[in-house]
């Protein structure tokens, strides 16, 4: 598909040093990509669907083994990649998200059975064994395991817990091993040769049929959104999202041959969610040394219906007004496949070693 002009570019360009000469050598073709994260970002995911389209049409043209990585939505974006029909998939999972509403007095269970009504929506019974058998992906849900108070159900509980993570981590990102482990749920499969040795205690499970679920479950788990969940396999305790450790996935992918192929709703990459407010807590460039990273420009938001991606707190925003929040969301997704357009055209006229600025 041939690009809509625009008089902006609608996707910002970073890449890591050794990709950045990769692009400018050799350009970019989807034999070349290995890995794709996916980060945690709720429902930013709806106004990348365009991108996510995109992306996967376009690595379907070189089948291969490739390792997708996702924290939380980044995750379900994944598990929508590896359906028969992706971009199916990737546009259920938008309007579905997108059509949600939360009556005034909704609980933490009521949200959480609404959730996974969501996610059996999306993938359809018979979608989550493709999750397990498809021939090339190799799919890992990152979740934590709680400790101390925030292994706890009470919101009061929880509450104390996450102020005490966050102290925790704002003196040292490794002092959070107090409060979180981290948790990878993989395919069995694969490789894990992009397991991070940062200080963090890191727990490995193997997906199968009994834990699936429940790991897609647990990745989504936000505290004092969704209830945590138990996993079949792991050790005993309460598993909740993996974004609370690892936000924006700053693993060692530099570890693995291949391109590392990043589809982010931003273009910066922030370690773990308690970051996002320690503006100098900055991802480890050795990491992404083989990484591009395409987000939506600053242009391109400014033009969205909301200056931005869709995000949680649209939900108490727009409280009493979901035909506005759905109607800024629709927009949202629709315009997103311009995103999508402007990355098949760069990749098409091999043009990304030339707007790639370093990551």
């Amino acid at each position: 598909m041939t690009a809509i002009h625009l008089p902006y570019s609608a996707l910002t360009v970073r890449a890591g040093a050794g990709a950045r000469d990769t692009l400018r050598r050799d350009g970019l073709s989807p034999a070349m990509v290995s890995t794709l994260p996916g980060a945690a970002g709720g429902p930013k995911a709806v106004g990348m669907t365009g991108l996510d389209q995109a992306v996967f049409g376009w690595l379907a043209q070189a089948p291969r083994e490739r390792e997708l990585v996702g924290a939380s939505i980044g995750a379900w974006r994944f598990a929508c990649a590896l359906q028969d029909a992706p971009a199916a998939a990737l546009a259920r999972l938008a309007e579905r998200y997108t059509v949600e509403t939360y009556p005034a007095d909704s609980t933490v269970a009521s949200i959480t059975r609404q959730t996974e009504a969501m996610l059996v929506d999306v993938l359809g019974e018979d979608g989550f064994a493709r999750l397990l058998n498809h021939p090339h992906y190799r799919l890992t849900l990152l979740l934590v395991r709680a400790h101390g108070l925030l292994a706890s159900e009470q919101r009061l509980v929880q509450l104390g817990g996450l102020a005490l993570a966050a102290s925790l981590n704002a003196a040292s990102r490794r002092l959070t091993r107090h409060a979180f482990s981290r948790v990878l749920c993989h395919h069995p499969a694969s490789a894990l040769d992009f397991v991070p040795d940062d200080g963090l205690p890191t727990e490995r499970v193997v997906l199968d049929a009994a834990n699936l679920r429940a790991a897609l479950m647990g990745t989504v788990a936000i505290p004092l959104v969704l209830s945590g969940v138990d996993l079949p396999g792991a050790p005993t305790g309460r598993f909740r999202d993996g974004g609370l450790t690892d936000y924006h996935i700053d693993f060692p992918f530099a570890r693995r041959d291949g391109i590392t192929l990043y589809p982010h709703f931003t273009e910066r990459i922030v370690p773990g969610w308690f970051d996002k407010f320690l503006p100098w807590r900055r991802h480890n460039e050795a990491n992404q040394h083989n990484t591009v990273l395409i987000a939506p420009s600053r242009e391109y938001l400014a033009r969205l219906p909301l200056g931005r991606l869709p995000d949680r707190g649209d939900f108490k925003r727009f409280a009493g007004r979901d035909a506005e929040r759905i109607k800024a969301w629709w927009q949202s997704t629709a315009e997103s496949q311009r995103l999508g357009d402007a990355f098949l055209e760069l990749v098409e006229k091999q043009r990304l070693g030339d707007v790639a600025s370093p990551l």
